[in-house]
């Protein structure tokens, strides 16, 4: 029979295991890995505060259909702002994979991004940089490879959370 633990309990060995691994050396060279549609993004720890499953969302009339609506995060409204249709491919369909990344409120408050699947942290130092194009959106901070070849984009969450049309919700 498996161990019972406390969501408590749970909890503190995670933020434990969070707290030795960001004072370790490479730290700064892990991003989380997520999917965003069909592509492979990275994003800083410190740019989410928090990843959770997506709840029940209201919908809010007159917005573009990328704004997805509001949803109730333990009692604190978010906007959600579907990141595979904002980035021009088609509105998500939620799944068991599917999350939402809850914005460092440094950049912009009570906003989550919804992703597609979350892939968990991925060493740099494991992979080589890659030129972006000359028509990249502000948010793409650079284009990285990995060790298998997969192509990973690196979301800069301070330019996205500045972009006039991610702000713009308004249809």
């Amino acid at each position: 029979m498996a161990k019972k633990i406390s969501l408590r309990e749970y909890q503190e060995s995670v933020v434990a295991k969070l707290q030795s691994s960001l004072a370790s050396p490479t730290a700064t060279a892990s991003k989380l890995g997520l999917m965003i549609g069909n592509e492979h993004w990275l994003v800083e720890l410190q740019d989410a505060s928090e990843v959770v499953s997506v709840p029940e969302m209201a919908d809010v009339p007159l917005t573009h259909s990328w704004f997805r609506g509001v949803a109730n995060v333990r009692g604190n409204l978010y906007s959600v702002v579907d990141l595979p249709a904002f980035f021009g491919g088609e509105l998500s369909l939620f799944t068991s994979s599917s999350r939402l990344l809850l914005l460092n409120s440094r950049f912009i408050s009570n906003s989550a991004v919804l992703v597609t699947k979350m892939l968990g942290l991925r060493n740099l130092q494991q992979m080589q940089k890659l030129g972006k194009s000359a028509d990249a959106k502000p948010w793409l901070a650079e284009r990285l490879q990995d060790a298998d070849g997969t192509i990973w984009n690196v979301l800069d969450v301070a330019a996205l959370s500045a972009d006039p049309h991610f702000l713009q919700i308004a249809a």
